[in-house]
């Protein structure tokens, strides 16, 4: 980590990364990142994060029962997602990121099987050594708890770039809840709202040599003077 890299340079320099290296990330430089996280804001500093980190044998383990579940169709979300549901420009924005992923890894619209391929990969967490799953307890409607997990992965994914490492936020994992669960040894009270697949980035695979672009300021902040 470079002592002098601004708070302006890292939040550049942070993307999602989608493919990694399989050299896992030494635990000190892990436990780094996670003192970092640990510190972001939360409703009435309730923190109510509950953060499984699957490294290994283990992750391993997890990828191939995700795989599985896909497989046989065990769909199991804690929480309602569809691209579908987005409107207007925000499912322009949706649209414009997947066509941009997809032309960078050179996989063309009607590839349909070389498209199911790439998707898959979510499941095999990029090859990525490390994921972090982001649980919560149920509170009221989830909203402000959900909000609060929010900061704490925004926090996690900062630091993983002012460290030189790479991840990808991946609401896809948080489909596979139960399978996930039943993996980890968690009980049903704790709901997985996402999943942060990390490690060193690889820079050489296309995945990782494409940005996609965020509306300006004035689209989304009106002052009031």
């Amino acid at each position: 980590m470079s002592e002098d890299k601004s708070f302006h340079e890292v939040v550049r320099a942070r993307h999602s990364v989608r493919s990694f290296l399989p050299d896992p990330v030494p635990e000190p430089v892990i436990r780094a990142v996670l003192e970092d996280a640990r510190l972001a804001s939360s409703n009435c500093n309730t923190q109510p994060w509950e953060v499984h980190i699957a490294s290994g044998v283990v992750r391993n383990q997890l990828s191939d029962a995700i795989l599985a579940a896909n497989g046989s169709g065990k769909v199991t979300p804690d929480f309602s997602f569809s691209l579908g549901d987005y409107h207007g420009v925000y499912s322009e924005r949706s649209k414009a990121q997947g066509a941009a992923y997809h032309q960078a890894i050179g996989v063309a619209r009607a590839a349909f099987d070389e498209r199911r391929s790439a998707s898959e990969r979510n499941l095999k967490f990029f090859d990525a050594p490390h994921v972090a799953m982001l649980f919560m307890p149920v509170t009221g409607d989830c909203v402000r708890v959900a909000g609060d997990v929010g900061m704490y992965g925004q926090t996690f994914l900062l630091s993983l770039a002012a460290h030189g490492l790479g991840g990808v936020p991946q609401t896809t994992l948080g489909f596979y809840a139960d399978t996930i669960r039943e993996v980890l040894g968690i009980g049903p009270t704790l709901k997985l709202l996402f999943g942060i697949s990390f490690g060193y980035p690889d820079p050489s695979h296309a995945a990782n040599r494409y940005r996609i672009d965020r509306a300006p300021v004035e689209q989304s902040v009106s002052f009031h003077r």
